[in-house]
């Protein structure tokens, strides 16, 4: 592999740390509010990316996706929450599961304002950079909402349909390599891309850019 693909490659590494880390703790910050305090407990409600990284969804996965295909799938270390804890149970782990990508279009929508003043103040590489990374982020977004244990739109999935915990995790063991089949689904690819994107031209159209 070339040197600049090497470097690319560590470059969007490097950026999907952080975007992890505020996936991760958008999670146990409203897991916490929602009277859950596990994740607290365990230190999860933290900004320090030690805290939410694992050895297969942070760190293997990504970098051989990184260095085979040129783009990333992973996740982190998921935040322990104990549903019985919850005031409203399937509602709460719903909102909770939903915060992550909540998270990611949060920080989408600040990379592309910040992707604005970068282009007022005639940083034109910045603000494509930016532009890039708030697309990178809306891309984890809609990954984690695949209805596929352990990713969290299957927890919405789960609650949508009542399943019980028992079978949720009894699926959840073939969770991994369900992930990997189905990524590599070329509708799947298309309908993360298709999401990816239009949800960048909104943002970016609400900041006067243009995707």
């Amino acid at each position: 592999m070339e040197l600049t693909n090497l470097i690319d490659g560590f470059k969007l590494y490097l950026c999907f740390l952080p975007l992890l880390t505020f996936h991760e703790f958008g999670h146990a910050w409203v897991a916490w509010k929602c009277g859950d305090d596990t994740a607290r407990l365990q230190g999860r409600i933290s900004l320090n990316p030690l805290a939410h990284m694992e050895l297969v969804g942070t760190v293997i996965l990504p970098l051989l996706a990184i260095f085979s295909a040129g783009l990333i799938i992973g996740w982190g270390k998921p935040v322990p929450v104990n549903p019985y804890n919850l005031r409203r149970r399937r509602l709460d782990d719903t909102l909770v599961s939903l915060a992550g990508p909540a998270m990611n279009i949060a920080l989408a929508a600040g990379l592309i304002a910040l992707a604005k003043v970068g282009l007022l103040l005639n940083w034109m590489p910045v603000a494509g950079e930016l532009v890039q990374v708030a697309q990178f982020s809306l891309f984890l977004c809609f990954f984690n909402l695949l209805p596929i244990p352990p990713l969290d739109g299957s927890h919405v999935l789960k609650n949508f349909i009542g399943m019980g915990e028992e079978a949720y995790g009894r699926l959840s063991q073939y969770g991994f390599l369900i992930v990997i089949v189905a990524f590599n689904f070329r509708f799947v690819q298309e309908i993360l891309s298709k999401a990816t994107r239009l949800t960048l031209n909104l943002l970016a159209w609400s900041f006067g850019l243009h995707a």
